[in-house]
């Protein structure tokens, strides 16, 4: 894998340490070797078990998501469908109006940056900003899961472009 040149990745005690102008991430290593050449990252098996075969996917995997999240960094974005659900947000104070009889206040952690948007007409849009692929999909299963949607009328918390699979009502 290629190392962009604002990132720089060093593997001390089985621990990788990359660092990035977005952030700094680090992942234990075991189960498979580490070779940087320059700006060149490979990950090799130490031998052809299927336990290492998988581990080998799992770690390149692991490190492509960080030297992407550190010099890039990962967005998702979540879509409110329903009548009068908001969301609002003071910092990292998330403020949801999902329809029931109160509203839910969400802490988002720091490393996160959170982002609303209302327009007339559309529905409203949470970006959820962050280094860290792993936590910031961690934070929108967390927000998704407060009104998942239901197969009905297709309300609820979804992805952005999420297909839901809709269900015939009872026929009279």
């Amino acid at each position: 894998m290629e190392i962009p040149s604002n990132v720089t990745v060093e593997l001390k005690d089985d621990v990788l340490y990359v660092k990035g102008t977005l952030g700094e991430l680090q992942q234990p290593v075991k189960d498979v070797k580490i070779n940087i050449d320059g700006n060149v990252l490979t990950v090799d098996r130490l031998s052809e078990s299927k336990h290492h075969k998988s581990m080998h996917g799992l770690y390149r995997s692991l490190i492509y998501n960080m030297v992407k999240g550190v010099s890039e960094g990962w967005t998702i974005e979540l879509e409110l469908v329903g009548v009068g659900y908001q969301a609002k947000n003071q910092g990292q104070l998330l403020d949801l109006s999902l329809g029931f009889s109160h509203n839910i206040l969400f802490e988002i952690p720091k490393e996160v940056k959170v982002e609303t948007v209302s327009e007339k007409g559309k529905n409203p849009l949470i970006k959820l900003t962050s280094f860290d692929k792993q936590l910031v999909g961690q934070i929108a299963a967390k927000i998704r899961s407060f009104r998942k949607p239901e197969p009905y009328k297709g309300k609820g918390v979804r992805y952005k472009g999420e297909e839901i699979r809709r269900k015939a009502g009872k026929t009279a």
